[in-house]
């Protein structure tokens, strides 16, 4: 019996990957050089831009001499003023509203840092949804390592068995996987066209089914 939700944030709660991706986008499009999306979505969604530089490699495929801290601070200020505009992802708020109904536990488990999780749940006004907030201080690695699963499990007292992760990313989905949780997914337009072997579930949104009927699915 599934007691207790663990949400991803970015691209589950909010789509945050979609302006990250669109800024390094439209800065390689400016230089005449194709953006590595597979790199992208294997190293960086649903674990850390830490894994990869764009800018690095922009300068590196072309051969020109970049201010790179310039580039990336470029690319910073440009997302944060697209994300300061975002709203939660559709179906959000009632699979939230739904949870509480059924006395459910909630967590989030994302490898991004606790001051980037509570600035966004700030503005989306849902600080004090969660019981748990586990992010990529407090674990040894991040997706797709298990351990921010395996935290917030400890931190809501339940057993792999009887947690649900929602997750956006084959990085999720291999995370949930080596820590025991059924995993439903919602891919986000950035991972829409990933390879989710390993979901117990993949919807669209989730707006698509009710909490209820999600649950139904996965008990039988």
């Amino acid at each position: 019996m599934i007691k207790a939700l663990l949400f991803d944030f970015d691209g589950v709660i909010m789509d945050t990957e979609s302006p990250a991706l669109r800024v390094w986008q439209d800065i390689f499009t400016g230089q005449g050089v194709d953006f590595p999306m597979d790199i992208w979505l294997r190293d960086v969604v649903g674990s850390t831009i830490a894994n990869f530089n764009p800018a690095a490699y922009l300068a590196s495929a072309t051969g020109r001499t970049f201010d790179l801290a310039a580039l990336q601070e470029q690319a910073r200020i440009s997302r944060l003023d697209m994300q300061s505009r975002l709203t939660e992802l559709p179906g959000v708020v009632d699979i939230l509203t739904a949870a509480k109904r059924l006395h459910l536990w909630l967590a989030i488990a994302s490898s991004s840092p606790h001051q980037w999780v509570a600035r966004y749940l700030r503005q989306l006004g849902l600080s004090e949804t969660f019981s748990a907030v586990i992010c990529r201080e407090d674990v040894p690695a991040v997706k797709p390592a298990p351990d921010l699963f395996l935290t917030a499990l400890l931190a809501l007292g339940v057993g792999a068995s009887e947690a649900l992760a929602i997750e956006d990313s084959p990085n999720g989905i291999l995370a949930a996987n080596r820590a025991g949780v059924r995993v439903v997914v919602v891919p986000n337009p950035v991972t829409k066209h990933a390879d989710f072997t390993g979901a117990d579930l993949v919807l669209s949104s989730l707006a698509d089914l009710k909490l209820e009927e999600i649950l139904e699915k996965l008990e039988h």
